[in-house]
């Protein structure tokens, strides 16, 4: 609580402020709200993207490559958590004087600055629900302020700055990342297996969801989900309930599959309220759905409004997002890297009328891999085929004795690919007409998907 208002007098108390990575995903949305505040900004980064294009359309100074002269003049410098403690730019600026704040603190410091902030968690399907909040309200005009973990395609971006008092905000529990953030409002979408090298045993992870949502007043909860209701229940705030079940507040009914996604009717206690034809697949995304329809309806939106805007949601970037089709065979990306998630992109690829599914999995960290192989292994044993990458060791090292050939060797039909050139070789000689291929990992697996895109074009 005291270096949160730390924090607070030194936002409140700086003009000038520069930003360290300014083009990465997490960081765009924030230099973004930042300067619609008025805030003087300048950024640095390694690489050309989309968000920093965004950012310099915006007409903040960009540098490229990261120099120590970048920092001077600045009153704060700012700084994502992939940035190393040697980066000349943070060195420089701890040699000057210059206060630093990583990006997480930057988050909360601005959550702070809402009256009406929405913070969605749960080990699944944040950036979705996110995201169709998001969408819901832009298009019913309440001109919210938004941070994505993904990109979406309304806004072609991360994030946008609005100029109501609400904020949506994806709220990660990795590292306990999201008690800095200040909700007044919680999502609550599953609580699951994820990041036990962190948070070692289920408990804890639990625990840290409570402290999450106690911070808000009201919790939005998967009612179907023991551990989520648990941790809902344990933070004594007042709690809204969606699912499957009919004892929730929310609850979908007469789900049918459609050609895209489910078509369901979305009911409160005895009263149908509307019926919603998904244009995202999966079963998983009923109950996405459900969420940001409640979240919504509770706020005053109107029922066509929302049933609208949920309509016309094609899906968050690297959410079974479709690529388009080539040589007869569909192509899709996700970002599903763990089990219960390659599960759900599967089941819900099966669910389509395709021939065969492809699945292409970049396997992320040895940790996660060695403790979760033979969930893994029952997740993509629903894939027709399987390509498999070397695992993407990201910040670890590899003392598990863990790779991918311990996944490959239980598959029917699953071969070991390194190098995404290799892969989309493979892809385009795997595929025939009618098959679906889904590129799925937490790393850079996408850029596979894109290459055959580029092969095929």
């Amino acid at each position: 609580m005291k270096q949160q208002r730390h924090e607070e007098k030194i936002i409140d108390s700086v003009k000038k402020i520069h930003m360290i990575g300014i083009g990465g995903s997490g960081m765009c949305p924030l230099a973004e709200i930042l300067h619609s505040k008025g805030y003087i900004l300048t950024g640095s980064d390694n690489n050309e993207s989309d968000p920093l294009k965004r950012v310099k359309n915006l007409g903040i100074k960009v540098f490229m490559g990261h120099n120590p002269e970048n920092v001077e003049g600045s009153e704060l410098v700012v700084y994502s958590a992939a940035i190393s403690r040697d980066n000349p730019e943070l060195v420089r600026a701890e040699e000057l004087g210059i206060p630093t704040m990583e990006r997480s603190h930057l988050l909360g410091a601005i959550t702070r600055k809402y009256d009406n902030v929405i913070g969605v968690c749960g080990t699944h399907g944040k950036t979705s629900v996110t995201s169709m909040i998001t969408q819901i309200l832009i298009l019913n005009k309440y001109d919210p302020t938004a941070v994505i973990g993904g990109k979406l395609p309304l806004i072609n971006s991360n994030g946008i700055a609005g100029d109501s008092e609400i904020m949506v905000c994806e709220s990660c529990e990795f590292v306990d990342t999201f008690l800095q953030l200040s909700p007044d409002i919680t999502v609550l979408l599953n609580i699951d297996n994820d990041h036990l090298d962190y948070f070692k045993t289920m408990e804890n992870l639990v625990a840290s969801f409570t402290k999450f949502i106690s911070m808000g007043k009201k919790c939005y909860v998967n009612g179907d989900d023991e551990l989520a209701q648990k941790a809902c229940n344990d933070a004594k705030v007042e709690k809204v309930t969606f699912g499957f079940s009919e004892t929730n507040d929310y609850f979908a009914k007469n789900m049918q599959k459609g050609k895209y996604g489910f078509t369901f009717d979305v009911c409160k206690g005895d009263q149908v309220l509307t019926n919603l034809s998904l244009h995202i697949p999966g079963y998983h995304n009923i109950l996405n759905a459900l969420s940001a329809f409640a979240v919504a309806y509770d706020m005053g939106v109107e029922v066509k409004g929302i049933k609208d805007a949920l309509e016309k949601f094609t899906g968050a970037g690297r959410r079974f997002e479709f690529l388009g089709e080539y040589n007869g065979f569909c192509l899709a990306d996700d970002y599903a890297h763990h089990p219960t998630e390659i599960k759900a992109t599967l089941t819900a690829a099966k669910n389509l009328s395709y021939n065969n599914v492809i699945a292409v999995f970049q396997p992320f960290t040895f940790s996660r891999t060695a403790l979760l192989k033979d969930e893994f292994i029952e997740a993509l044993s629903l894939a027709d085929k399987v390509i498999l990458t070397p695992i993407m060791g990201s910040r670890e090292v590899n003392t598990f004795g863990i790779s991918s050939e311990d996944i490959a060797e239980k598959l029917n039909d699953a071969v070991i690919v390194d190098g995404f050139q290799n892969i989309a070789d493979k892809i385009i000689e795997t595929a025939k007409e009618n098959d679906i291929v889904i590129t799925m990992g937490g790393g850079d697996i996408y850029k596979a998907a894109y290459m055959v895109k580029e092969k095929l074009q």
